[in-house]
């Protein structure tokens, strides 16, 4: 029982330490000689967080396109606000669905969406769909974008 006791705590407190024993090179108020190893990077004067938002109310009806900049909310979206809070909530709001996701066949509507644009830094070039569950969820997340989408039905 006790070689059990020593074989599990013995690791533990090897890691504990040694990580005691690294220590920080500035703990004494001195700069350190070396570089820490840690960096951290200013953001650049980055171009501006703009989205060009087009809907359609199926494939082939009208586009109604508009403009979002976020950080302050502007542009010529009609619900800015809105939208800009529901993008910061969302994860990944133009990440696509997964090409092996396996996804409910709930259809939603015709409506499509393209966003193109800078958003935290990366280009997009998004489309979204209400062809199916997962299309619908990836929608919904972030609904004001998209305006009030006329309805087809």
């Amino acid at each position: 029982m006790r070689y059990r006791t020593l074989l599990f705590v013995a690791p533990g407190l090897a890691m504990l330490l040694s990580s005691a024993a690294c220590g920080n090179e500035q703990a004494n108020g001195n700069p350190a000689a070396e570089p820490s190893g840690t960096t951290s990077v200013q953001p650049s004067s980055s171009p501006a967080e703009t989205l060009t938002i087009e809907v359609r109310a199926s494939e082939q009806a009208p586009a109604e396109s508009w403009t979002l900049t976020c950080d302050p909310p502007g542009g010529d979206h009609p619900k800015a606000a809105e939208a800009c809070a529901a993008l910061t909530k969302a994860k990944d709001p133009f990440k696509p669905v997964p090409k092996d996701q396996m996804c409910t066949h709930i259809y939603g509507g015709p409506e499509v969406a393209t966003v193109k644009g800078t958003w935290d830094g990366e280009k997009i070039d998004a489309k979204f769909t209400r062809q199916d569950g997962c299309q619908l969820n990836r929608w919904t997340q972030v609904a004001p974008l998209f305006g009030d989408v006329p309805k087809v039905r």
